[in-house]
């Protein structure tokens, strides 16, 4: 595995931060090696697990949580009270032509499986770690941006965890001697990983969902706690590992990274993994590119087009975030080219059929989710979705709600398919 020096991006990435992105520095777990992770969890073994009875100890089946049996550390839980993931998630359709359409979200009564979110790098806390208090303008934010939509597929639940920060990646603030800030994330989510498998999974499946530092940390996950258990590889729904690499043998779909865990290559296919980095047709990742690259020689880092992941083009359903969030490190989407002479919209989200084609480019060590975007100058519609940041980084922070939609139903349909 790779590493990195990214400061000069995180620069810029703070310069231009208009959506809730994550970074990384030599040790981000999106974007090179995962840290080895120190027991920082406090979990306590739930009856018949943690302890095999040898002196070792079993593989991830469900351990107790001081930390997180307090709903506080939960930012998506069913039951929840102000459960991030039960907000308002109705979109606006803009058609080509300027119309509208209101298009409600409708939240799955009795879902099949469930959803485990680890969310990016937002926080801003002025120390190497975050707390586990969560911000409006920083992990509600990405987590109702991200994660909420996928409430019409299955159960979501979301956590808050230590995460490195924004300020210690870009050396703002003194990372102490000895501390690893990945291996206390890690550490984090594995705790509520392991609790949620010991007070809320009951033998569902469940799918894993990440995005850049969250999908790092899962990637972790996967490979040290899902990959050598067959008991929970038999309940991995899917695991979304998107925006941080993920790399196979060339030419093959197991290996690398995971030794069990395949590369999903139908839709219905379960047990699997979908990873991308997203690019502009007219920007393929360069070189010197943070993702979508492998770093072993003979691998190759995967795309897994959500829209279509037997392979071919495919039309991306998107959905953008158009309320503000004040103080967030987001911009709300702009649906027309001139919003002063546009109809009004009233739902927090916009989505814009028939415009967005994303495809999966591979050559060499690089793999990616090749974007276009059919902008039209004589509509009134908007030209484009941004996300852009730089020519390493590509769509980096658009890399989940361009294909939200196509994300969402690919997990309804996955675990239609795992449910029988």
């Amino acid at each position: 595995m790779r590493s990195r020096q990214v400061r000069s991006v995180l620069t810029v990435l703070v310069a231009l931060a208009f959506v809730a992105a994550a970074c990384g520095d030599d040790d981000d777990p999106a974007s090179g090696t995962p840290p080895t992770a120190a027991d920082t969890s406090g979990a306590v073994a739930a009856d018949g697990a943690g302890d095999a009875g040898d002196g070792s100890e079993t593989p991830v089946a469900g351990e107790v949580s001081d930390v997180y049996a307090d709903d506080a550390h939960w930012l998506c839980k069913p039951g929840l009270p102000d459960d991030v993931c039960a907000r308002d998630l109705d979109a606006t359709v803009v058609f080509a032509d300027g119309s509208t359409q209101v298009q409600p979200h409708v939240a799955a009564e009795d879902p099949p499986v469930d959803c485990f979110y680890v969310y990016p790098t937002v926080s801003r806390d002025e120390s190497p770690n975050s707390d586990l208090v969560p911000g409006e303008s920083e992990e509600v934010y990405v987590t109702y941006n991200q994660a909420a939509r996928f409430t019409a597929a299955c159960r979501v639940f979301a956590p808050m965890y230590r995460q490195g920060t924004l300020p210690s990646l870009l050396g703002q603030v003194e990372v102490p001697e000895g501390v690893d800030r990945y291996a206390i994330a890690y550490g984090d989510v594995r705790d509520a990983f392991e609790h949620y498998l010991a007070t809320e999974n009951d033998g569902r499946g469940f799918v894993l969902i990440g995005h850049s530092q969250g999908a790092g940390l899962l990637r972790e996950l996967v490979a040290e706690e899902i990959d050598p258990d067959p008991a929970l590889r038999e309940q991995l729904v899917s695991a979304l590992l998107l925006g941080a690499t993920i790399e196979v043998p060339e030419g093959e779909v197991v290996g690398a990274d995971f030794q069990q865990v395949p590369v999903c290559e139908s839709a219905e296919q379960t047990g699997c993994v979908v990873s991308y980095a997203t690019f502009r047709d007219s920007a393929p990742p360069p070189a010197d590119t943070d993702f979508g690259v492998a770093g072993t020689p003979g691998d190759q880092a995967v795309c897994v087009n959500p829209a279509a992941p037997a392979g071919g083009d495919a039309t991306l359903t998107g959905y953008f975030l158009v309320t503000e969030f004040p103080g967030s490190l987001g911009s709300p989407a702009q649906p027309f080219a001139d919003p002063a002479s546009a109809p009004a919209i009233e739902t927090p989200f916009v989505t814009y059929p028939d415009f967005v084609v994303g495809r999966c480019r591979a050559d060499a060590e690089r793999g990616w989710l090749e974007i276009s975007v059919a902008g039209d100058p004589a509509d009134p519609r908007t030209d484009d979705i941004g996300g852009d940041l730089t020519p390493e980084w590509g769509m980096h922070l658009v890399d989940v709600n361009v294909a939200l939609g196509d994300l969402v139903e690919l997990v309804r349909t996955q675990g239609s398919a795992y449910a029988g």
